[in-house]
């Protein structure tokens, strides 16, 4: 099976003019201007398999819309090599266009003032999109993401959430193939994220769409994404299963405990992370989990217990605090 994005090597360069402060610095650049060189991207590798939904993680700065933006055509490598369903992305050939989307969460394509449907059928029309073909995959769409009630609102009357679902829709009506999803929930509240979520699982599943997804929030990456790829400095620091990640970086777990008495003094166990509800939280480090399990269930009357891997933003955060140290 061969892979629908490729990457080799892959390289983005800018020259950032710098001085410092006052007038004399002012006037000194006017004439002998300094350059850095900003490595927004720098020789990363890596393939993706048709169908595959894959998280793109890392800080502020990482690199990740920059690597989004060339995939996309939007900006052109500084150096290797880059392929996409065959295509060359900086060429921005139509065929490519065709194929592809990119959303993001901070970007409107919607004209404000009239109802989402005028710009699904300018949608249609700008991409040539068979009226049978362009009126199932709307219909389908709308259901989907519960919009029936909306979709005659002019766009500035919608919230950001309802926006947001309108944005997916004008996006994906040509059918695209790969999927390029920039912080798509950005902004949004708890239930529009998991109708999002929801929404882009099941395009996948029906188009075997292949999905390149940057979030922060973790539980997108979490119910979509079985492999992750994590950025920093424009490196990539992981690649593989998001299991393997939490395995391989986590250094401690977490004990989810019900003690008739909620308030008893637990920090010779472990670091008490949180007391809500009668129910008490520790973080204890991995290799003593089962020593600490076996004294609390001996020292205590416990009503229940859960043993739990550390959550995924704590070990994305310890991938990057590790190499910051290296």
């Amino acid at each position: 099976m061969s892979s629908v994005i490729t990457i080799s090597k892959l390289a983005k360069h800018y020259e950032v003019p710098e001085r410092e402060g006052g007038l004399k610095a002012a006037v000194t650049s006017l004439f002998k201007r300094k350059y850095r060189t900003v490595k927004a991207v720098d020789g990363i590798s890596f393939n993706i398999e048709p169908g595959e939904v894959v998280g793109f993680l890392g800080p502020n700065g990482a690199g990740k819309t920059t690597t989004l933006k060339m995939l996309s055509g939007l900006l052109h490598p500084t150096s290797g090599e880059v392929s996409v369903m065959g295509y060359e992305p900086r060429h921005r050939s139509h065929d490519y266009l065709r194929q592809i989307t990119l959303v993001m969460g901070n970007r409107n394509q919607l004209t404000w003032d009239l109802p989402a449907l005028d710009s699904f059928d300018l949608q249609r029309a700008i991409y040539g999109i068979p009226v049978d073909q362009f009126k199932q995959t709307r219909d389908e769409f709308i259901e989907l993401l519960d919009l029936k009630d909306l979709v005659n609102k002019p766009v500035r009357n919608l919230s950001l959430g309802e926006r947001m679902k309108m944005e997916f829709v004008v996006a994906l009506l040509h059918r695209p193939k790969v999927l390029f999803l920039d912080e798509p929930t950005i902004g949004l509240d708890v239930t529009m994220q998991r109708r999002i979520r929801t929404f882009v699982a099941e395009y996948n599943r029906r188009y075997n769409a292949t999905v390149l997804l940057t979030s922060h929030y973790m539980a997108d990456v979490e119910a979509l994404c079985k492999r992750v790829i994590v950025i920093h400095h424009g490196r990539i620091l992981f690649d593989g299963d998001l299991g393997t990640l939490v395995h391989q970086f986590s250094s401690y777990k977490t004990l989810s405990l019900t003690l008739p008495n909620p308030e008893v003094d637990l920090v010779k166990y472990g670091e008490v992370i949180s007391r809500e509800d009668g129910r008490i939280t520790l973080r204890v480090p991995k290799a003593q989990t089962s020593q600490v399990t076996a004294r609390l269930l001996s020292d205590f009357q416990v009503d229940d217990l859960t043993v739990e891997d550390a959550p995924v933003d704590d070990v994305i955060d310890q991938v990057f605090s590790q190499k910051e140290e290296a």
